[in-house]
C-alpha cells in the first residue's frame, strides 16, 4: 500500500489535515492495547522478524488514505499461547474503531499481517553463586 498526501476536510473557516502518519499511530496503539500482541513487527530484516518497542508503534502500520476513508496493514507478533484468528479479529475490531473514532475517517480493510510468535522466557528457578562454591 503507498501512502497518500494527508487526508483532509474544509469547513467553513479553514481545512483540516491529518496527516498518515498520525493515523498509523493510532492504528498502531490500537493494536498493542489487544491482549495477545507482544509488539509490531518491522517485518523481515535479514530473515529475522524485528520487534518494535512502543516509540516505533507506526513502523509496524501501512496506511493508505484517501478524501474519507483509510486501509490499514498492521504487522504484529503474537504472544504464545493466544489464539491467533481470535487476536487479529480483535486487532481489526479495535483499530477500526480507534481511526473512525478519533478521525471520522471510515476504515474499509484492516489487514493484520502475523509475522512471529513470542515465547515467555524461561524464568531462571534457581541462580548459581559460584563464591559459595566448596573447595
Amino acid at each position: 500500500m503507498s501512502t497518500l498526501p494527508s487526508e483532509f476536510e474544509r469547513t467553513d473557516i479553514g481545512e483540516i489535515q491529518i496527516a498518515p502518519e498520525v493515523i498509523e499511530v493510532i492504528a498502531g496503539l490500537a493494536t498493542i492495547e489487544v491482549k495477545g500482541v507482544a509488539g509490531m513487527s518491522g517485518g523481515f530484516a535479514g530473515g529475522i522478524v524485528e520487534l518494535l518497542g512502543r516509540k516505533n508503534l507506526s513502523k509496524g502500520v501501512k496506511v493508505e488514505v484517501g478524501q474519507r476513508e483509510a486501509a490499514v496493514d498492521v504487522s504484529v507478533i503474537v504472544e504464545y499461547g493466544n489464539r491467533i484468528p481470535e487476536v487479529a479479529t480483535e486487532i481489526q475490531r479495535n483499530v477500526k474503531r480507534s481511526i473512525e473514532t478519533m478521525t471520522g475517517l471510515t476504515v474499509v480493510e484492516v489487514n493484520v499481517h502475523i509475522h512471529d510468535v513470542q515465547f515467555k522466557s524461561a524464568d531462571k528457578t534457581e541462580d548459581t553463586d559460584l563464591s559459595h562454591r566448596v573447595k
